[in-house]
């Protein structure tokens, strides 16, 4: 479990969409606490990529990671730089459904205050 969580992570920071479509199952199912919506797969990755390219230096810090029944926890502090913003910390908590080696399902949570300057950068993307 540990080697996939190693690779989906690594991947999210990479942009890396090739791999995270193998990691994730088709059907997988991504739910976020601050907006209350499951997204597709197609949908998150749309998502990441935008991530991927927005934010400088994306890592993940104070990595926590519990192996579970048919996934894991993982609890970190996404650590990034955002262009006309600085530093950014978003502390998060994720649990992972896998199922025959593919994340099946994630449910996020996310300290909403710091994601903040985040959605004002995605506000005015949307705007132009």
């Amino acid at each position: 479990m540990n080697e996939l969580a190693d690779r989906f992570f690594a991947a999210v920071g990479d942009g890396d969409e090739a791999t995270l479509t193998e990691l994730y199952s088709p059907d997988a199912r991504i739910w976020h606490n601050d907006d209350g919506r499951e997204q597709t797969v197609t949908e998150n990755l749309k998502v990441l990529r935008w991530l991927s390219r927005t934010l400088e230096d994306l890592r993940y810090e104070d990595i926590r990671r519990h192996e579970l029944p048919g996934g894991f926890a993982q609890q970190h502090v996404l650590r990034a730089t955002l262009p006309g913003h600085g530093p950014l910390e978003v502390p998060a908590c994720l649990f992972v459904r896998v199922d025959d080696g593919r994340i099946t399902r994630i449910d996020e949570y996310v300290d909403s205050a710091a994601t903040l300057p985040l959605r004002a950068q995605a506000d005015r993307r949307r705007e132009k």
